[in-house]
């Protein structure tokens, strides 16, 4: 089986941290997502791996162009401009011309079984099958109506009012290779807009129902989440505390499940840390703080008293005493919060900045 993973995204919803990485490389459960996404294609019997990539395209072509993934070949393709959901793949067309492949946004947690996806849409027999789910608000995406036989009835991409169905598309596609004839080459095409609506009343869209495990990380709270929905998963085994190498917990100090540390970190007496906190490799956490709902990336400094709750932490974060960091705080890679301040909930910080004094209300630093 083949796989085109759709990885060229700006992100512009988690900025400030996405000025600094794709949100495929952002880290779940201390793992950059993406590869999560390979590995768990590779369980299921893909053999290779497209990377459709834009945005920051250098970064992951070096990750994985360099990084060894058994018994799988990873080719990256890179669009000069942006080309939508469809238009990747016309540009993907020489290594996908031989029998139906799977085709998934990259910015997606789930633990749906693609082989049995797969398996779905070769006995369906039609030219695509696109994986639903079932959730109450529907606005932020493409609503499936459906007949009995999980025939496609009707797809409306991002519905403005009231809709009957509650099935969204999940983001997860097989196609069989005749699709990309109908990608007019050399612009932004959008699968969802415009092949989608027209294979549904042509009756050759065929739906997959899927229960499980779906986040897509595009927005902060939702990244948050994925990271708790692994957790819950991977810290089980492990008692509830996932544990990196050569880490240093100090008399006195509490880890409270689930939360996972990475490698190298050091966390100082009297400090909590979880639930659901992701430390990240070669973080430093200082005597008395208190750490929960967050994930802080590698490299990051808190100083000794300080309270973060419910934040995303870029990597190399100096973050001072007695420091307040409430929820949905995003603060970027390097920045520094001087000793004393609060940062109130939503406040965001851009890279390399510094923070000398306390904002109360939500707000851009730049």
């Amino acid at each position: 089986m083949k796989a085109v993973v759709l990885a060229g995204g700006f992100a512009t919803r988690l900025r400030p941290l996405s000025c600094t990485r794709p949100k495929q490389l952002f880290p779940v459960v201390n793992r950059p997502l993406l590869d999560r996404v390979i590995e768990r294609l590779v369980d299921h019997g893909v053999d290779e791996v497209i990377l459709a990539l834009h945005y920051m395209a250098e970064k992951i072509m070096l990750r994985y162009q360099n990084e060894f993934f058994s018994d799988i070949r990873i080719i990256c393709i890179k669009e000069d401009r942006p080309l939508g959901t469809a238009g990747p793949l016309k540009l993907a067309t020489r290594y996908l011309d031989k029998e139906p492949f799977l085709v998934l946004n990259g910015d997606i947690l789930t633990f749906i079984n693609y082989r049995d996806l797969y398996e779905h849409h070769l006995k369906c027999g039609g030219l695509a099958t696109i994986a639903v789910k079932k959730v109450e608000d529907v606005s932020r995406y493409g609503v499936v109506e459906l007949d009995e036989r999980w025939r496609v009835m009707r797809f409306i991409e991002k519905p403005k009012g009231e809709v009957k169905s509650k099935m969204i598309n999940a983001g997860i596609y097989v196609l069989d290779p005749k699709v990309l004839d109908m990608i007019p080459p050399g612009r932004k095409v959008m699968l969802e807009e415009e092949l989608f609506p027209k294979l549904a009343r042509d009756g050759q869209l065929y739906a997959y129902r899927y229960d499980g495990v779906w986040v897509d990380i595009g927005k902060p709270n939702d990244y948050l989440r994925a990271n708790e929905k692994l957790l819950e998963v991977e810290a089980k085994p492990h008692n509830g505390v996932i544990m990196g190498r050569e880490v240093i917990v100090k008399k006195g100090a509490e880890l409270i499940p689930p939360v996972a540390i990475g490698d190298y970190v050091v966390i100082e007496e009297g400090s909590r840390v979880g639930p659901y906190a992701c430390l990240g490799s070669r973080c430093f956490i200082g005597k008395g703080c208190m750490i929960t709902d967050s994930v802080l990336f590698e490299g990051v400094h808190v100083g000794d008293y300080s309270a973060i709750k419910g934040a995303i932490i870029g990597e190399n974060v100096t973050i001072g005493r007695w420091v307040k960091i409430e929820r949905g705080c995003l603060i970027g890679d390097g920045a520094v919060v001087r000793d004393e301040v609060t940062l109130t909930q939503g406040v965001a910080v851009c890279p390399y900045k510094e923070v000398k004094e306390s904002i109360l209300t939500p707000c851009i630093l730049k």
